[in-house]
């Protein structure tokens, strides 16, 4: 086979390469300020306990086939239980990833004559399974929740008879903010509208008990939210809470798990182990909230847009091959801090994600800060 049938591919590439966009994998080095390891979970004894203790119990590390076939095991059943009770939800439904469980909702339910109103902010995931829905989808403004009650308001003057559903992150990965959730779902009452919510980086985190965010709205059987595993709780996969009549749906018509091989049964007691670890504990939650604090005050010399209160702390650079520049700079001072950069970003807002875990320590938050203010003043 020739080169030449490569060529589209390789002008791509070099495209991204021009724009200072090109993405590669390198191994992990310098200290933690990018991962999603909140708590310090992924790599702790206590994860090691939970899964030898599974290993002792011989549950099996591959379910075989999809849960509708043989994969189906108590495992999942007894996560997917818990579940429910620790997020106050009338049932729970287990997917390989938050990724996959997104994808799966908004592909599956919402109908023809629905119409998804979704934040700008929302992750690729959601964009994909709308892509995939058969309901039409349209924008609002982030947090902006006076445009979307006037959206929605006009969508219904001009006799919809469909269902409008609600997409927003209580937290979201890459600006670090908060989404107003009582006046959505306030919107979402109104206007007998479902409202997902993408809990990814506040389970563990915010809530009592590491519930998230959207603890105080779980249960109603507008609301549906997705609680990640992979983050704060350390393992992998993807929870969504939500009623017993649409769970029951989603095992019915949702493709991605009706026709995927079931999640390893082995990290399904991961989970499990991880939920109750979290329910009973709040000391690593009380410690990453201190550390937030700490960084807050550390980084008072940001002023465009400052300190969030969230772990999630953006430093908006602006121009891709300055956000690399800096990245760069960091990497080789011993500090592990992404560029992150369009189209995970709006143009012209390439940042430096800064991610506070309990990784890190207070002191090495200080010499962090210290470390890029004065490269921020060298470069500006």
């Amino acid at each position: 086979m020739s080169d030449r049938v490569l060529e589209l591919w390789r002008q791509d590439l070099e495209a991204l390469a021009k724009r200072a966009r090109l993405r590669s994998l390198f191994p992990r080095e310098g200290l933690d300020f990018s991962s999603n390891d909140y708590l310090g979970l992924s790599e702790s004894e206590k994860l090691k306990e939970i899964l030898a203790d599974a290993l002792a119990r011989d549950i099996p590390i591959g379910a075989s086939g999809s849960r509708l076939l043989r994969g189906n095991h108590s495992e999942h059943e007894l996560l997917e239980a818990e579940a429910a009770k620790f997020f106050h939800s009338e049932s729970a439904l287990f997917f390989a990833s938050g990724y996959a469980a997104n994808q799966a909702l908004l592909a599956t339910l919402p109908q023809q004559n629905d119409l998804i109103f979704y934040d700008a902010l929302i992750h690729a995931s959601a964009h994909d399974g709308m892509r995939l829905s058969r309901a039409n989808r349209t924008l609002f403004p982030h947090n902006d929740v006076n445009f979307l009650d006037q959206a929605i308001r006009d969508w219904r003057a001009a006799n919809s008879a469909g269902t409008p559903w609600i997409m927003v992150e209580s937290l979201y990965s890459m600006d670090g903010d908060f989404a107003p959730l009582q006046e959505l779902a306030d919107i979402a009452v109104k206007y007998e509208a479902f409202l997902i919510i993408d809990e990814a980086h506040a389970t563990g985190v915010f809530g009592p008990n590491g519930r998230g965010l959207a603890y105080f709205l779980e249960g109603a059987p507008n609301i549906i939210t997705l609680h990640t595993c992979g983050k704060a709780l350390g393992v992998s996969g993807g929870l969504v809470c939500l009623s017993n009549i649409l769970k029951n749906f989603l095992v019915n018509r949702a493709r991605n798990f009706i026709f995927a091989t079931a999640p390893s049964p082995l990290i399904a007691a991961c989970v499990r182990g991880a939920l109750q670890y979290i329910s009973e504990n709040d000391e690593r939650r009380c410690q990453l909230i201190a550390r937030i604090e700490h960084t807050r005050t550390c980084l008072s010399f940001i002023s465009d847009p400052g300190p969030t209160h969230s772990q999630i702390q953006p430093i908006i650079i602006g121009q891709d091959a300055r956000a690399l520049k800096l990245a760069e700079k960091l990497k080789s001072r011993g500090y592990d801090i992404r560029a992150i950069r369009p189209p995970t970003v709006p143009e012209d807002s390439a940042r430096l994600r800064i991610s506070v875990t309990l990784n890190v320590t207070e002191n090495e938050i200080s010499e962090m800060s210290r470390c890029l203010r004065d490269l921020i003043e060298e470069e500006f």
